[in-house]
């Protein structure tokens, strides 16, 4: 559980940031008041494989509204051992054909996800039946999210999956010693894929809530948030922030992340109107990786907003 790494690369992921984040945990946390931590757009899950290689808690709860990302968490969580021998399967049949029937292969692959993803009705509160198709269709998740177009997750209006296909010579498709140190890491963990608002109930005085949504774009053609067919717009960028306020009355320590517009807009106060009384760290520096534009990849700055 230790050595528990994010399974899937995941456009916004955390993990070159966490040393800075480490620096921003709430108190509680580092002295033992905190007995519960809930993340409500989990992603890659790179700040839950962190703090729990330092802290102890008595309850975790990762949510995602993507339906395919949790279910595929719990099918790690419940029978890892069958995951991993069908994408040991799939990597051999990958790696042993040539560059141009790679990418037809991910195409029919693409196809048979988009086939069977919507099939996938997971329970929120984590009683499934693991079925055949539950278990390829985190198959094909996981293949697609090492072969596609930089790792990036993206739907269309219809839900779709439309990601073109990558480049990579060698791609490690199943990390066997890795799924099996995620499925101990999440043992009794809760898996929800609920609205975050519907977590209220869960949030109590000794809870750490992270928060890392679909970030708002830096102009109007970065917008790589539609990790579900529904799009996070400042609309529900308000809503949560009202939901953070409300979770922060409670008495829950708060913590969430998202872009800085001030990286385009040096004038633009979205964030600090809406989060207005919490303390918001505008110098959080991040790499941009998904540009399809290399030369326009390089570092910008986040935000981080705490309540203590």
């Amino acid at each position: 559980m230790k050595s528990a790494q994010p399974f899937v690369k995941w456009a916004g992921g955390k993990r070159k940031l966490l040393p800075v984040y480490a620096e921003k945990y709430p108190k509680r946390l580092q002295n033992g008041e905190i007995k519960k931590y809930i993340e409500g757009f989990v992603g890659g899950g790179a700040v839950f494989f962190d703090l729990i290689k330092k802290y102890q808690f008595e309850e975790v709860i990762l949510n995602d509204v993507n339906n395919i990302l949790i279910s595929t968490y719990y099918i790690i969580q419940q029978n890892v051992e069958v995951l991993i021998d069908k994408l040991e399967k799939v990597q051999s049949i990958y790696l042993e054909k040539s560059p141009e029937e790679r990418e037809s292969y991910y195409y029919e692959m693409r196809d048979k996800f988009n086939n069977i993803k919507n099939k996938i009705e997971y329970d929120s509160y984590g009683e499934n039946v693991i079925d055949n198709t539950r278990i390829e269709a985190s198959v094909c998740f996981l293949f697609l999210n090492r072969t596609c177009f930089n790792g990036l997750y993206r739907e269309n209006k219809k839900g779709g999956f439309n990601v073109p296909a990558g480049k990579y010579k060698n791609p490690q498709i199943v990390d066997a010693k890795n799924l099996r140190d995620v499925n101990e890491a999440l043992k009794n963990v809760k898996l929800t894929n609920i609205d975050f608002e519907k977590l209220s109930d869960f949030v109590t005085k000794d809870t750490f809530v992270y928060l890392d949504p679909p970030y708002r774009p830096l102009n109007v053609t970065s917008s790589f948030n539609s990790y579900s067919k529904g799009d996070f717009d400042d609309e529900e960028q308000c809503r949560l922030a009202k939901w953070y306020r409300s979770m922060s009355d409670k008495g829950a320590a708060m913590m969430l992340s998202n872009s800085n517009p001030k990286n385009t807009n040096p004038d633009d106060t979205f964030f600090e109107e809406l989060y207005n009384g919490f303390k918001i760290y505008e110098d959080i520096e991040a790499a941009r990786a998904i540009n399809s534009k290399a030369s326009k990849r390089g570092a910008i700055t986040e935000i981080l907003v705490v309540n203590e």
